[in-house]
């Protein structure tokens, strides 16, 4: 009777063990297609009306002047890819250049490309001089113009009848207003995001003058300043600590892109962020500039930003909530859903 009891319990247990391992198959299966069929929605939340989108990874965002912007909900999130056929039909420019801001390089798009080229667009982004995996170095840059060479080049190079939507971060603002002034017909739109959008005479340093103080007291009495022509001779960059660059820029950022961002950070030059920008109404006054801010940013906080806006105002303005300095990491979704909704503005 013992033996018959036991043997029983062995069969109900293996019996157990199957419906287990049936439940955990189709657990899996249900995740995957849930998972599938979230990748299919991405780009129907990218088209949503702002007040859908706020529903969404913490993005919120608003009108400042006034657009003409075409929207569409979409029931059926392209199961067939008959609807990215037609919104991809839609839209005049495809074509994304990111420009990174200052110490970074075209490494930190990543996130931002991939979202992109899976919405059928076209992203390239560009290592500034003396950044990424630009040979020159650093301390040679002396000029915006040196600096924003490889874009200046891209722009040159690019057909007659191109058109591109141009994306900066940080002092990354101050190349694309620099190219905004001398390829006006080449930019669709220009984005600055939570950016340095300077007005004509003012400096990139200005915008962070909040916090790192004056350009002359930074120049004075900055621990962080390069001296790569001797001591003797004037600065020619600087480059935070890692934990000053972790608190400030990554404080919401995933781990993961932190320690990519500490092994793959350059020094900034001085020059360029200290130069005075000269902007036309002619040719920057022209543009199509539209601003995205975060909001739980320490390098260019909220306050600062909303003075950018004051004092040169946009087209547009979009709202990034959660999102620290680096939105490509931090909110790397609101932040495509909101560079798609831009790009479908008419």
């Amino acid at each position: 009777m013992g033996n018959k009891f036991m043997c029983m319990s062995k069969k109900d247990s293996r019996g157990v063990a199957g419906s287990k391992s049936k439940r955990m198959g189709r657990s899996s299966r249900k995740m995957m297609a849930d998972e599938e069929f979230l990748h299919r929605q991405a780009l129907s939340m990218a088209l949503h009306q702002v007040s859908q989108s706020q529903r969404f990874d913490g993005s919120v965002s608003r009108r400042v002047g006034s657009t003409n912007t075409k929207r569409r909900t979409l029931s059926d999130p392209f199961s067939n890819g008959k609807e990215l056929s037609e919104f991809l039909e839609t839209l005049q420019v495809k074509k994304f250049v990111l420009v990174h801001g200052e110490g970074f390089g075209a490494w930190c798009w990543y996130k931002t490309i991939a979202l992109l080229e899976e919405a059928g667009l076209s992203a390239t982004a560009l290592d500034l001089m003396g950044s990424g995996i630009n040979l020159v170095d650093t301390n040679n840059v002396t000029t915006l113009a040196e600096y924003s060479k490889p874009l200046l080049d891209f722009l040159t190079n690019l057909p007659d009848d191109e058109k591109i939507i141009l994306v900066g971060h940080s002092s990354g603002g101050a190349c694309i207003s620099y190219a905004l002034e001398h390829f006006p017909d080449k930019i669709s739109k220009a984005i600055f995001l939570c950016a340095t959008m300077v007005s004509d005479g003012q400096r990139p340093f200005d915008a962070f003058a909040e916090q790192l103080g004056s350009a002359d007291l930074f120049m004075e009495e900055s621990k962080f300043l390069i001296h790569g022509n001797g001591k003797d001779k004037p600065p020619t960059g600087f480059m935070f600590a890692k934990e000053q660059i972790k608190a400030l820029y990554f404080n919401q950022s995933p781990t993961k892109d932190v320690a990519l961002a500490m092994v793959s950070m350059r020094p900034i030059p001085l020059g360029p962020i200290m130069e005075k920008v000269s902007l036309t109404p002619e040719k920057y006054g022209i543009a199509r500039r539209f601003f995205i801010q975060t909001l739980d940013d320490r390098v260019l906080s909220p306050d600062v930003q909303e003075k950018l806006l004051r004092e040169n105002s946009p087209e547009g303005v979009f709202k990034i909530k959660g999102s620290d300095h680096c939105p490509f990491f931090s909110k790397p979704q609101s932040l495509h859903k909101i560079l798609v909704e831009i790009a479908q503005i008419a």
